[in-house]
């Protein structure tokens, strides 16, 4: 019995690997007719492309897709974590290094947030990455008022229920007292919107100082903030999983380490 999918992959995932689209973008593109493929002009995104096919996005030739690659990156506070904001406000790909590709970000840090976010070429990589089932431990340095005991934190080792929210159970330990502040260690295997925060104020406190220290294998480690690092390829392929054939990077045994550049200044096309 043959195979009867079709080798190569689809012609979205293609143009997004080389920088020019997510995914959906690029579904919106074949349809709008602006991709041919070996000439043809197509419009479903219904189709598999191997690298002996000929590519094109308005009638210029697609750049060789790169590998796919993992950062992290120090977001500081003050940053949102999105490609456009609708108030104005600085985006964390506003401040990355210019010399950087298209990325897109592993979950989100809300704006008063701060600490490690993953950013990645690869849409795959996200959505693993992402995905509940993977249950990837996210840890977290918390700063919260007031002089909380053990017993204060009973229903978030539980799980509870805030709103129409179900939180998952959370591994929380109180580090050490600060004057009129806790810090504590908090770990989760889930993203909700303002999880922490909102599990916090719940329990009858508040939260002014939060860090994501991991995500998985990941650590902030040293990395100042707005500085970016690249991981090498063999280390992701390593704790993802990737094609084992796929060559890791040359160069230094330490991976580089790079500080925000200057803001990329952004232009919308004209309506």
């Amino acid at each position: 019995m043959t195979d009867p999918t079709p080798p190569g992959d689809r012609i979205a995932k293609v143009l997004a690997r080389a920088g020019l689209a997510s995914r959906r973008e690029a579904e919106r593109m074949i349809a709008a007719g602006r991709v041919s493929v070996n000439g043809k002009v197509i419009d479903s995104p219904a189709l598999n492309v191997t690298e002996a096919d000929r590519i094109s996005v308005d009638g210029k030739a697609i750049a060789e897709a790169e590998p796919a690659r993992l950062w992290l990156y120090h977001k500081p506070q003050g940053l949102v974590t999105s490609a456009r904001d609708d108030k104005g406000r600085a985006t964390v790909f506003d401040s990355l290094p210019e010399d950087m590709p298209r990325v897109m970000s592993v979950g989100r840090l809300d704006l008063n947030s701060e600490g490690l976010l993953l950013l990645t070429n690869d849409g795959a990589i996200k959505r693993k990455l992402e995905l509940p089932s993977t249950g990837w431990l996210r840890r977290y340095r918390v700063r919260i008022n007031g002089r909380p005991s053990e017993a204060d934190f009973a229903p978030l080792r539980k799980g509870l229920t805030v709103g129409e929210d179900r939180f998952q159970p959370m591994q929380v330990t109180l580090d050490r007292q600060q004057g009129a502040n806790a810090w504590l260690t908090i770990g989760l295997r889930e993203g909700k919107n303002r999880e922490i925060r909102r599990a916090i104020e719940d329990i009858g406190f508040t939260v002014n100082r939060l860090i994501r220290i991991s995500y998985g294998p990941f650590q902030l480690g040293n990395l100042k903030p707005g500085e970016v690092e690249e991981l090498r390829r063999r280390v992701v392929r390593e704790q993802l999983g990737l094609d084992a054939d796929e060559p890791a990077p040359t160069g230094t045994a330490k991976p580089k380490r790079k500080p925000a550049g200057k803001p990329i200044r952004k232009t919308r096309a004209k309506s």
